[in-house]
């Protein structure tokens, strides 16, 4: 439901005022920004709709009804000026070819950000499996890079048993990934992760 005060904003943009301008695009051209990439598949070009679409409100702002639902009215033009683009894309090849790619690049690309959101999830469990000193210890030196020796002096403990039981704390979550995770391109990845950090 339409506040009074964005009933109150649009009048002035209806009426030509700048800044109720700049206040409707911040508030909504994130919204239509994603609503863009899903119908075209392509960054560039969603953005440069998106330009066309607030154009569109400020010189047509005559026809806002400030009373009436304005993300409908926004929906509708953001989506004709895709149908348009989408006409253009049929009658020219080239283009259709580059959209293509670029469709294909941003769902790799996002494919790629989940993999490494799950995996960074599977790493948190592993290492919320182990027992609390050895989770303590691999923190300490794996994420905050402390020495064998600021450990053993942190915690009141010999080297060794630093050394010892950060050997354990990597077998253990080697077992923990192992054993609940079947696919050898996860296990690698656990594996060259930990050693590498």
């Amino acid at each position: 439901m339409k506040s009074p005060k964005e009933t109150i904003t649009l009048q002035k943009l209806k009426n030509g005022d700048l800044n109720s301008f700049n206040e409707i695009y911040f508030q909504y051209s994130p919204k239509i920004y994603i609503r863009l990439i899903r119908l075209v598949k392509d960054q560039s070009v969603a953005e440069e709709i998106l330009q066309d679409v607030f154009t569109k409100i400020w010189l047509h702002r005559e026809r806002i009804d400030p009373t009436k639902g304005f993300v409908s009215f926004l929906n509708h033009i953001s989506d004709n000026l895709a149908m348009d683009f989408f006409r253009k894309v049929q009658r020219d090849k080239a283009l259709q070819l580059e959209i293509w790619a670029s469709a294909i690049e941003l769902y790799y690309h996002t494919e790629e950000k989940l993999f490494f959101k799950d995996k960074q999830q599977m790493l948190t469990k592993a290492i919320d499996s182990l027992s609390p000193k050895r989770k303590e210890i691999l923190m300490l030196n794996k994420f905050e890079d402390k020495s064998y020796k600021e450990i053993a002096d942190l915690m009141g403990i010999s080297v060794s048993t630093v050394s010892n039981q950060l050997v354990s704390a990597l077998k253990d979550i080697k077992e923990y990934i192992q054993k609940n995770y079947r696919d050898e391109y996860i296990i690698s990845f656990f594996a060259a992760f930990l050693f590498t950090l």
